[in-house]
């Protein structure tokens, strides 16, 4: 699959080329934040994953399928070897991404990801409110705003998701995303990575808090190295905004 993607391409840079890949419910614009700050020293690309903003939908969603979606879109752009920065899902497709072309792949940076099969389910009350307003067939934020608060109570949640929300209409395959969230949520381990690559964690998020999930980064990417962004959660880049770009920064430029 192509995916719908915006390319900032810098014709002096002599610097990697960085592909910076949403989480679940987002879609390009998501990380924008950080991508605008590296346009002055890279080629900068962004991309809507499969079943997300303006790419196409599909009844198939698994982290092969998404990450050689975006393989495949390099392909078509004609970018070989690229820098890769993913945050929480977009973080798996980056990983996965280094498992089936490594050669493909210089650096990686995860945000507040691991490479393991998740047994908490985070989304659920979410998933409840994008279906009864998907259900409803209304027409304004405000009516899909009121449907949203009985399900989700964190305001911040409710306004992420309505970045996505069009014209009485989901942007993302809400149905596609329901039925395979438990692809979303696993992982298939894979073989030790060559990339170098830098683990960024909220120390307010679940996401990277356990034992386990540091060993299995230290064994599939034993070229790691982990930073705590304090006091952030899993939204660690809209919360510290500055914290996180200086680590991405540092690391990309070394």
């Amino acid at each position: 699959m192509i995916l719908n993607y915006e390319l900032h391409r810098n014709s002096t840079s002599q610097q990697t080329p960085i592909v910076f890949i949403h989480g679940l419910f987002g879609s390009l614009s998501n990380l924008g934040m950080l991508a605008r700050a590296f346009m002055q020293t890279h080629t900068v690309i962004q991309f809507d994953v499969r079943n997300h903003g303006k790419s196409a939908h599909s009844n198939d969603m698994n982290y092969d399928l998404m990450a050689q979606d975006v393989l495949d879109t390099l392909n078509e752009i004609g970018l070989e070897k690229v820098s890769l920065a993913g945050h929480s899902m977009g973080g798996k497709i980056a990983m996965r991404m280094a498992g089936l072309a490594p050669e493909r792949i210089e650096q990686l940076a995860i945000l507040d990801m691991a490479p393991v099969a998740y047994q908490q389910n985070h989304h659920d009350q979410i998933f409840k409110a994008l279906l009864a307003v998907d259900q409803a067939q209304i027409e304004t934020r405000q009516q899909a705003i009121d449907i949203m608060k009985q399900y989700v109570s964190e305001e911040m949640v409710i306004q992420f998701l309505l970045k996505s929300f069009s014209k009485g209409k989901w942007l993302f395959n809400v149905h596609a995303l329901n039925a395979h969230y438990p692809d979303i949520l696993g992982w298939a381990e894979q073989p030790a990575s060559p990339q170098a690559a830098l683990f960024l964690r909220g120390t307010a998020s679940p996401y990277l808090a356990k034992p386990e999930y540091l060993d299995a980064i230290t064994r599939q990417f034993p070229d790691a190295e982990l930073k705590a962004v304090e006091g952030a959660g899993h939204w660690l880049h809209a919360e510290k905004r500055a914290e996180v770009l200086e680590l991405l920064q540092q690391y990309f430029s070394a």
